[in-house]
């Protein structure tokens, strides 16, 4: 592996350097994503057990933050999944070009 490209595809295709890491960003906001998720369920599951009039109108609102990140989590694998492929595409003749379309095919971000 050179310091431009990323050869771990497995079937000896090239993927630019700026695209990699356009990939690991799109990983690491997924992975952040899910780590929240996993703390709003267990929120989400003690107040259910608590039973109590509070806690379970609460889960209103934390039930829909988590139907919001899973559409996020959702978007993003979409957007991974098409700049992939176009970067396999391009591989033989622009895929520095790919990395710059990772993740701006969905105009509206959220963190």
């Amino acid at each position: 592996m050179d310091g431009d490209s990323y050869s771990g595809l497995g079937n000896g295709a090239q993927m630019d350097g700026k695209v990699a890491q356009a990939f690991q960003k799109s990983f690491v906001q997924v992975q952040n994503i899910l780590d929240r998720n996993r703390l709003l369920i267990n929120e989400i599951n003690k107040n259910h057990e608590s039973k109590l009039p509070d806690n379970l109108n609460r889960n209103v609102g934390l039930i829909r933050e988590l139907n919001s990140n899973i559409r996020h989590v959702v978007e993003l694998y979409a957007d991974l999944s098409a700049a992939f492929a176009r970067s396999v595409q391009a591989s033989s003749s622009s895929p520095s070009a790919e990395a710059d379309s990772i993740g701006t095919s969905r105009k509206r971000v959220r963190d």
